[in-house]
């Protein structure tokens, strides 16, 4: 492998099984699944995808909902398995993805700092020191010792943001998490993610915002229904997706 390729995506396909049963409750389900009276449609939500992100590309991923954007993003984040095909990663990656996804609701938000920071594969030790600079930056205040049950979902997603960026990553991986908080925060983020982008670090960016991905990435890979549909010039791909979208 090229030294330079920080993620090798090789014939990639995801396999969902949806359940086309209407069950009521929970009961009701566990004796038709004991029986075998579940029936399943096979969705693919990715196709025999194929791609490589060098070191330092800030790569934007563009397709209506349903095109597998997310689902790609979780499987090079290692969050979920391929049903085929293989992903290798090289380098510390830091996910924003589903924010809070590993907050414990009746934990204190600090408590939170030490568990979503171990998530992410850091040491007590290393959140200790990022400790003070997180809690000041999702601005919380005195609700840090709170539970994070009691927190409102601005304070939950800043939290979140905070921690998650904590990290001087290789990888950035963003999933339309830019619109966290109120104005004030959205721009401090902005100029968080600004900084985390400097010199080398490789980014993977979701957005329904296009002018967003002309404005961060060089590069654009368009996906449709789980297939990709063209992949380069981040305004060449975003001219062509919205020329799609216009028919």
């Amino acid at each position: 492998m090229n030294n330079n390729v920080v993620v090798d995506v090789k014939d990639v396909s995801m396999e969902f099984n949806l359940n086309q049963e209407k069950t009521d409750n929970l009961k009701e389900y566990v004796i038709k699944a004991i029986k075998k009276e579940l029936r399943f449609q096979s969705f693919w939500a990715l196709k025999n995808i194929s791609l490589q992100i060098h070191k330092g590309e800030k790569v934007g991923f563009v397709g209506l909902n349903g095109a597998g954007k997310s689902t790609l993003l979780k499987i090079i984040a290692q969050v979920m398995k391929p049903t085929k095909g293989s992903v290798k990663v090289h380098g510390n990656m830091a996910p924003l993805l589903a924010l809070g996804a590993g907050f414990d609701y009746n934990y204190t938000g600090s408590e939170n700092i030490f568990l979503n920071g171990a998530l992410l594969g850091h040491s007590k030790s290393y959140m200790k020191k990022r400790y003070d600079e997180i809690v000041e930056f999702s601005e919380i205040g005195d609700f840090i010792d709170v539970p994070v049950k009691n927190y409102s979902s601005g304070m939950k997603a800043r939290l979140a943001f905070s921690i998650a960026t904590s990290v001087n990553p290789d990888i950035l991986i963003l999933d339309e998490v830019l619109s966290v908080g109120d104005a004030s925060f959205q721009k401090k983020s902005k100029k968080r993610m600004n900084e985390l982008m400097q010199g080398d670090v490789s980014l993977l960016f979701v957005s329904h915002s296009i002018g967003q991905v002309r404005e961060m990435c060089d590069r654009a890979i368009w996906l449709d229904h789980g297939n990709l549909m063209m992949d380069g010039d981040v305004d060449e791909v975003c001219d062509a997706y919205l020329d799609f979208t216009k028919k």
